[in-house]
């Protein structure tokens, strides 16, 4: 294994106040509920639709629903499947798993019944909570598969009582919210029973620093699932290195923190979830994201710190201009997921009178790994610097046990607290991610001379055309500078002469009308020639994840679809 340590060029251009390394965490995330109820009890923890939840009403309601769920059987190991969008049962629901030492497993509740079977048949949870509006899909699993134990959850009944009254009158627009939160079920547990029960014995054991905590699923639905094993420790550390980088943001003293991010995805999950409570923060939740319900809270509270992703930002922006309402106040915004045009920098901070920096992560790793820092040195068109504590090399891809010139493009290879220890359940493909207990990113990237770091692009979707690799975020980045062109996927696809030959799908601006051949020819002014698409696809709209990803597997199966007639 490597001994050595690499050099660290980043540490010189870290943020005042932001410390080279961190000391290991030890306890468990309960933890951090447990010493926010301490310090601020009657500090709002949560706020849904206006209805707040105190830190001390949090923890009795942690405390209450780990009591129900021991008494429908969950023990500590366990795995429990977790179906809900952002909402207070959400976040009483995780902790109250942890609590038991049990492994909570986050599932996005708008997945197919396909998709959904698929990650059950490979983490095998007999325990489920799931929002009512997902039940028959959970219910529908064959025999095999079906759970012991199904809790439903009605996320109306943490909305405010006039809000819910307003839901039952006999008028078009509130069936059509209700509807869209609300499915009658039958045959499950209500979660009302679960947190209903007595609280916690004192003597139950807490969880330790090392135990399983979480089985967070890697992003796309095609394929065999790898779920990443994080621990306690993986976790606890990814938000102690979240707080090292905002020292400007205090704990306690009414920090305010969005989550327009479903929190069943890994970044949602750290920055809004665990971030925030061992914040002593009022987190808002949002179950989906809606720039006016936004706007509306930004009124009242401003957020502190606001994790979300360009499209996000982008609406936000405008809709505050349309609507005239400031988002001042807005202290630290970070993007993350795709990359972050500093034309979308520039007015966002100017209207925010904050900071709007990119981020980066895998699920793998907690997921953050590096952040731009949050002052007038961050550097557009970079993920930034390491975080605290993380380590990382540029390698080979093909001999990752070498390190490339510096400067020069490889593959990234990290090390760090908040590295998970491998894929649940999958010893071969824990193995193939690590190289003498480094991860192996699967990112192409370049380091500069001040630490700073750049995404070229992903191993897996590079596009081999006659013996040379194209990058697709390169080709992606020439397409979209063209004035006609909102968006942009690049794809290889099969070729009898080349191997792949590069294939472009686009999105135009509104009104607006191109010939494909003319952006074939604009992209000849920016691009070597076997970098140009070959062919060129207009489509209304690229697939995308739920945190705003294009999915490029999907675009690929989407032209070729468009090419078989299929």
């Amino acid at each position: 294994m490597t001994t050595y340590d690499p050099p660290r060029p980043w540490i010189a251009s870290y943020a005042a106040g932001v410390p080279e390394d961190l000391a290991p965490v030890s306890g468990s995330l309960v933890d951090i509920v447990i010493a926010s109820a301490r310090d601020y009890p009657q500090a709002p923890a949560l706020e849904f639709f206006g209805r707040e939840t105190t830190y001390a009403q949090l923890l009795e309601q942690i405390e209450r629903a780990a009591q129900g769920l021991r008494d429908q059987g969950v023990r500590a190991g366990d795995t429990v499947a977790i179906i809900l969008p952002n909402c207070p049962q959400h976040i009483v629901a995780f902790y109250a798993v942890l609590r038991l030492g049990a492994v909570a497993v986050e599932h996005n509740p708008l997945y197919t019944p396909r998709e959904l079977r698929k990650q059950f048949e490979d983490h095998g949870a007999k325990h489920a909570i799931v929002w009512n509006k997902v039940v028959a899909d959970v219910q529908a699993f064959p025999q095999d598969l079906a759970v012991s134990t199904l809790i439903s959850v009605d996320v109306t009944r943490a909305m405010p009582a006039t809000m819910r009254l307003a839901l039952r009158l006999p008028v078009a627009k509130a069936r059509e919210s209700r509807d869209a939160l609300y499915t009658p079920v039958r045959g499950t547990v209500p979660w009302e029973k679960i947190v209903s029960a007595g609280r916690l014995p004192g003597s139950w054991a807490q969880p330790s620093t090392d135990d399983l905590a979480i089985i967070q699923y890697t992003s796309g639905t095609t394929g065999a699932p790898k779920g990443a094993a994080l621990t306690h420790r993986n976790l606890l550390s990814n938000a102690a290195q979240a707080r090292a980088w905002v020292p400007s943001i205090t704990r306690g003293n009414g920090c305010v923190v969005y989550a327009v991010l479903p929190m069943f995805h890994a970044y949602g999950l750290t920055l809004c979830l665990t971030f925030a409570m061992s914040m002593g923060a009022r987190l808002v939740l949002f179950p989906k994201f809606d720039p006016d319900l936004v706007l509306d809270v930004m009124k009242k509270h401003p957020a502190t710190f606001l994790p979300l992703v360009p499209p996000i930002a982008e609406r936000l922006l405008a809709r505050s201009v349309e609507k005239g309402i400031s988002i001042r106040g807005t202290e630290v915004a970070i993007s993350g997921a795709m990359a972050l045009r500093h034309e979308l920098v520039v007015p966002f901070e100017a209207a925010s009178g904050g900071f709007l920096v990119e981020g980066y992560g895998l699920s793998e790793c907690s997921p953050v790994l590096m952040a731009n820092p949050v002052a007038d040195n961050r550097v557009a068109g970079t993920v930034g610097l390491p975080l605290p504590g993380t380590e990382c090399r540029v390698v080979d891809p093909d001999n990752p046990t070498q390190d490339v010139p510096a400067g020069a493009e490889g593959e990234l290879v990290v090390r760090g607290p908040q590295v998970f220890s491998g894929y649940y359940g999958k010893p071969e493909e824990t193995e193939a991610a690590f190289v003498d207990g480094w991860y192996r990113t699967g990112d192409i990237v370049t380091i500069d001379d001040g630490g700073f770091v750049r995404i070229v692009d992903r191993i897996k979707e590079l596009i081999i055309t006659g013996g040379f690799n194209v990058a697709p975020t390169e080709v992606e980045n020439a397409l979209r500078q063209h004035e006609d062109v909102e968006d942009a996927a690049v794809v290889g696809l099969p070729s009898d002469h080349s191997g792949e030959e590069v294939v472009a799908a686009i999105v135009l601006r509104p009104g607006a009308s191109v010939d494909v051949e003319a952006i074939r020819e604009y992209a000849r002014g920016l691009l070597t020639p076997y970098k140009v698409p070959r062919r060129v696809f207009v489509v209304d709209e690229l697939p995308k994840s739920m945190i705003g990803k294009v999915l490029r597997r999907q675009v690929k199966q989407q032209i070729l679809g468009i090419t078989t007639g299929s």
